[in-house]
């Protein structure tokens, strides 16, 4: 014949008061996001005519911590696919880039910023943290 210990109403009660304290624990850690929040903006202008400036500029900044951040401006026009034009400099925080330059010819250009993150200035494989919506410009 074994013995089996009966356990009390009061160390049972213990016992669902931690298990339970323990599962409230893990619902509000799982409840915020597990992510970095950032974002990149952009403005162009809707319209251009052919021969005028076009002036895009952007900006963006994510709070991952340890990160240097830099903001390219990418251009997509007459068929030639995304390309980038320019690109700021390695910065923390926030990052601004901007760019102006002239329609040849009649068409739609779009521009999109795209923000990096890199872990020294002479970072070569940047991270892709956020991109921004795509603008298009209608070159008349």
């Amino acid at each position: 014949m074994t013995r089996t210990k009966k356990t009390s109403m009061t160390a049972r009660g213990g016992r669902a008061a931690v298990v339970g304290a323990l599962g409230l624990a893990a619902v509000t850690l799982a409840a915020g996001p597990a992510f970095a929040k950032g974002a990149v903006d952009i403005a162009a202008p809707r319209t251009a005519h052919v021969g005028e400036a076009i002036a895009v500029s952007a900006h963006g900044g994510d709070d991952s911590a340890g990160f240097l951040h830099q903001l390219c401006l990418e251009e997509n026009g007459f068929g030639e696919g995304w390309h980038q034009e320019s690109c700021s400099v390695a910065v923390k925080g926030d990052a601004r880039v901007s760019v102006q330059g002239t329609a040849a010819r009649r068409g739609n250009l779009q521009f999109r910023a795209v923000l990096y993150g890199l872990t020294s200035a002479h970072d070569q494989h940047p991270v892709r943290l956020h991109a921004s919506e795509v603008v298009t410009v209608a070159v008349r």
